[in-house]
């Protein structure tokens, strides 16, 4: 093996281990702000081992079932380990290479041309303008959108609702900070998108009317079959644009017959919500349109071939159609509402996943 060689597998190996210690940071740290903390026991930590042995060949380390456990009150051996499943699993799944430009927001709907796709206004592409699919100069751009009734603005290259912000557009003055539109794109540089708002159907916008209340499906493709491994709500609280749960939001479960979870959690560590901030109790509530939104799911992730493993955001328009928000290429866990890793397809997908090479290390 060449010095050239040696040194890239160092780098990779360094990599590796630097993302694997930042993940265990993100949990360890959430973990000690919980009220509650649950050791496990000499059996559950047994239990686990024995699990992973036999999956993977090794030992895992036990951060995330401490954790995972803590604030759900609910032991599962098959919690995935964030850094496992991060820096492993979806490094098999998915072609690293690709994983960037296909989570490009800008890209999407070239992607999935012709599917019902949030409609985009303008967009941003390495400093580039289009507007309504056309290439247009910065002074065209501004000017196309001096007068926009309402609309969300947000980078594209960013996930967890960075940068995400609800705006009209009067005579060239936006609702931001007085804002003029061009101010505006200078202050998001580049690589940007600006969509029309949606208007969600009734029973989603009662749960948090201010924010698009979203489906977050994730789904795994093995050979013809598209698994469907997990659907959760995203809700926004009072007030707020986003409904993502790292930005304070509410996620729980949505059964296979469309109906919520009794428990939500919020962020990393707010646990056990009953219901939403409008007072509307989740365990029961109907999901409108899910098994359409499920259909939906299985059909687009046919048409990303590099991407095994993808989480979809899904709003329910007012006419009950389901509308693709957005996918992403490097999908978290809910293990928090889901209470398990990958629920009844967790031993499969990683037995599946666990010979491939890892495209990034």
């Amino acid at each position: 093996m060449t010095l050239k060689k040696t040194l890239k597998r160092l780098f990779k190996r360094i990599e590796y281990h630097i993302d694997s210690r930042n993940w265990k940071r993100v949990i360890t740290s959430s973990n000690k702000k919980l009220e509650q903390h649950r050791k496990l026991t000499k059996e559950q930590k047994k239990e686990i081992q024995e699990f992973y042995q036999n999956l993977i060949g090794r030992r895992v380390p036990l951060y995330s079932h401490e954790y995972f456990y803590s604030r759900t009150g609910f032991f599962n051996k098959e919690y995935v380990p964030t850094n496992l499943y991060h820096c492993e699993l979806v490094r098999k799944a998915n072609c690293f290479p690709y994983v960037h430009a296909l989570s490009d927001k800008n890209m999407q709907d070239i992607m999935l041309e012709k599917e019902n796709t949030v409609h985009v206004i303008l967009k941003n592409m390495n400093g580039y303008y289009y507007y309504e699919g056309k290439p247009v100069s910065e002074e065209e751009a501004i000017a196309s959108c001096s007068n926009i009734e309402r609309a969300i603005i947000k980078p594209t290259l960013q996930s967890k609702g960075h940068g995400v912000q609800a705006i009209t557009v009067k005579d060239g003055v936006t609702n931001i900070d007085g804002l003029t539109i061009g101010q505006l794109f200078k202050q998001y540089s580049k690589n940007f998108i600006i969509q029309s708002c949606i208007k969600q159907h009734e029973r989603m916008a009662a749960l948090n009317p201010t924010s698009v209340n979203t489906i977050r499906v994730l789904s795994y493709r093995s050979g013809m079959e598209v698994l469907i491994i997990y659907a959760v709500i995203r809700i926004g609280r009072k007030g707020q644009v986003i409904d993502n749960q790292s930005a304070g939001g509410i996620s729980t479960t949505i059964s296979e017959d469309g109906k919520l979870g009794k428990y939500g959690f919020g962020g990393y560590n707010k646990d056990n919500i009953l219901e939403t901030d409008t007072g509307i109790v989740l365990e029961g509530y109907e999901v409108p349109s899910y098994h359409k939104a499920m259909d939906m799911v299985k059909r687009l992730h046919m048409k990303l071939p590099f991407t095994n493993l993808i989480g979809w955001d899904i709003a329910i328009q007012e006419d009950g159609e389901p509308v693709l928000i957005e996918y992403n290429t490097n999908p978290g866990l809910s293990q928090s509402a889901f209470k398990s890793g990958m629920g009844k397809y967790t031993e499969r997908i990683i037995r599946e996943l666990w010979p491939r090479p890892n495209t990034k290390y």
